[in-house]
Parts: structure tokens; C-alpha cells; sequence
């Protein structure tokens, strides 16, 4: 009863694949399952978690192969997110997760999400000509990975994005930073610091970039991802701003996997989701849903040649926890 899919209601694909990824991953339905029910009908209307909560009741009455997302779409319509319309994944699930945080009227729940979803990392940026530091802790939904490093080569696997997202930049010339302690512009060393991880973490793998001709570029290069990730093996103890029993939890596995085919002007999404409960991997085309191996899921690794086949996108993985 867990593989339903969702109709195509016109250039939906993004969402569908989204929604399936929200739904599909059981610690969020725990959250949606005890929002509060808004008194009016007209509230209900444009409620996006309530419509989310009725369309993950309707997918589980498990009668058809597919159903329609057709009054949430008109819901989030409300909140000006377009329809028919070529969305961005890595917005789309930003749009989403705040329009769920702004409606969800319980603070616990509120809490529950942000624990569920959100990274803290701390920028840290410190004067090289003296010892003036400026440390904020910010949060992410997202990690944004580059594909490409600073010379336009291209990063070889995850972890090699991960390591090159935290490495230390030197900030020169025109970037030069003003310095309280020396009274002028100085160079400064900018970076990045893991503070914590939540139990569903999303990374963005950044595979559309911008050329100087304002065309948008897709990198269809192969870039392998594992199944499992360990964080404590990825950075470096200067990269991380957590305690120990913090960075024993940083053990994860992939759940999911948000596919991009065809062009940046003509394209495709769909999903590549790990049941939790039956612990096999599905593809979730909108309204088409069949099993697949593991195999397949290593497909979206990608292909310079192939830019049209399926890339993955954005990469979701969640905590392991001892049995």
C-alpha cells in the first residue's frame, strides 16, 4: 500500500517527486499526523499541511495505482507557488518545508520539523594579519554541494564535494574583509564548521550553473554516491564545531534520491525512494511506480555524454540508529 503514485496535473513532476519524499519518509508522517485540524473549511482550503495530511490518507487507502495532488496544487496555488510551471527541486522543497513550518501551529511540532530537517553550521572568518574572529551559527535545509571546484574541474564523488564545501578559503584582493582590530581591509580566512545534523539530511548537488551568456548550464558529469555515509570520515576534526556524542550520530544511509533529466529549458524529475519499512527501493514517476535495484538507483550518478538521462539532484539521506 506504500507504492502509490501521483497524476501529473501539468508540468507537476517536481512536486510529485517532492511530496513522495516527504510522504514516503515515516518520521515526517509522524510529525503531519498531529497537526491541528483548522476550524473553517476555507482554513482547511489553505492549509498545506492538512491538504498534505489528506493526501497521504488518500495514497494510503491503497484502492488505486495512482491519485491526483490536485487539492493540495490548488492550496499551495494560494500561497503564490505557480503551477504549470518548471520548477527548481532545491527551491520547491524550501518553498514547501516553509510553508509547512509557517502552518503548523504547535510549537513542538514546529521544533520536531526544524530537528527533522535542519543543518547548523558556524561561518567562521578570522583576519590573517591579526587575531580578530567573527563566528556566526547559521541554518540550512539544505548543504549545497558544488560539482565543479574553484578552477572549473570537476569534483569526483560526494566526498569530494562535501571536503571541498568546508575547506578554508582565503579571502584576497577585492574580497578583503574589514578588520575592527586593524582598522582597514585585510585578508581573511573564511570557513565553514559542522555544528550539527538532523535524522533527514538533504544535499543539493549544484549541477545547474550560470555561463556569462545568462544561459543556465547543466553538469551532467558521473559523480558517484554511497549508500553509506560517515561524516567523521569525510571531515576533518577542524571542520567540525561538535562534541563527540554529537559526531557518533553523523552515520547515515541514503533514503532517497531526487532525479533530473532532459535540458535546464525541457526537463524531467522523478524519485528514487528506500521503503524504511519494507527496506527495497522504488522509482516514483509520477503516476508510474515500479521496484527497482539498486543498480538502477546508480544510474543518476550521471553521464558527460548523456545530459538528458536521469542526474541525481538531490541526494537524502537519513540517520542510522543501532537496531
Amino acid at each position: 500500500t506504500e507504492a502509490i503514485g501521483l497524476y501529473n496535473l501539468g508540468q507537476s513532476c517536481c512536486l510529485n517527486s517532492l511530496l513522495q519524499v516527504f510522504l514516503m519518509n515515516i518520521h515526517f508522517t509522524r510529525i503531519l499526523r498531529r497537526i491541528t485540524v483548522p476550524s473553517s473549511p476555507a482554513k482547511r482550503r489553505s492549509s498545506v499541511p492538512y491538504q498534505m495530511l489528506l493526501l497521504l490518507e488518500k495514497m494510503q487507502c491503497g484502492k488505486c495505482k495512482a491519485v491526483g495532488p490536485t487539492e493540495l496544487a490548488c492550496c499551495l496555488s494560494e500561497h503564490k507557488v505557480k503551477l504549470f510551471v518548471q520548477h527548481d527541486a532545491a527551491q520547491l522543497f524550501l518553498t514547501l518545508w516553509n510553508l509547512l513550518k509557517k502552518q503548523m501551529k504547535k510549537p513542538e511540532l514546529v521544533e520536531e520539523l526544524s530537528d527533522l530537517y535542519t543543518i547548523c553550521v558556524q561561518e567562521h572568518l578570522a583576519c590573517q594579519k591579526c587575531s580578530f574572529e567573527i563566528k556566526n551559527n547559521s541554518i540550512m535545509l539544505t548543504l549545497p554541494l558544488p560539482v565543479l571546484d574553484a578552477n572549473s574541474h570537476r569534483l569526483k564523488t560526494l566526498k569530494d564535494c562535501l571536503q571541498y564545501f568546508f575547506h578554508p578559503e582565503e579571502l584576497t584582493g577585492q574580497n578583503m574583509c574589514f578588520c575592527q582590530q586593524c582598522g582597514r581591509k585585510t585578508t581573511f580566512l573564511q570557513s565553514m564548521k559542522l555544528v550539527r545534523l538532523p535524522e533527514t539530511l538533504t544535499l543539493h548537488l549544484k549541477r545547474f550553473c550560470f555561463e556569462r551568456s545568462s544561459h543556465t548550464l547543466k553538469l551532467s558529469h558521473s559523480l558517484p554516491f554511497p549508500q553509506e555515509l560517515d561524516f567523521r570520515e569525510v571531515l576533518t576534526d577542524n571542520q567540525c564545531q561538535a562534541d563527540d556524542s554529537e559526531k557518533a550520530t553523523w552515520q547515515y544511509e541514503l533514503f532517497a534520491v531526487v532525479a533530473h533529466s532532459g535540458s535546464t529549458s525541457c526537463g524531467h524529475y522523478c524519485a528514487y525512494i528506500r521503503s524504511l519499512t519494507e527496506c527495497k527501493w522504488y522509482c516514483f514517476n509520477d503516476s508510474q511506480v515500479c521496484q527497482v535495484s539498486w543498480d538502477d538507483v546508480k544510474c543518476t550518478y550521471g553521464h558527460s555524454n548523456l545530459y538528458w538521462r536521469e542526474t541525481a539532484y538531490l541526494l537524502v539521506y537519513m540517520k542510522k540508529h543501532p537496531q
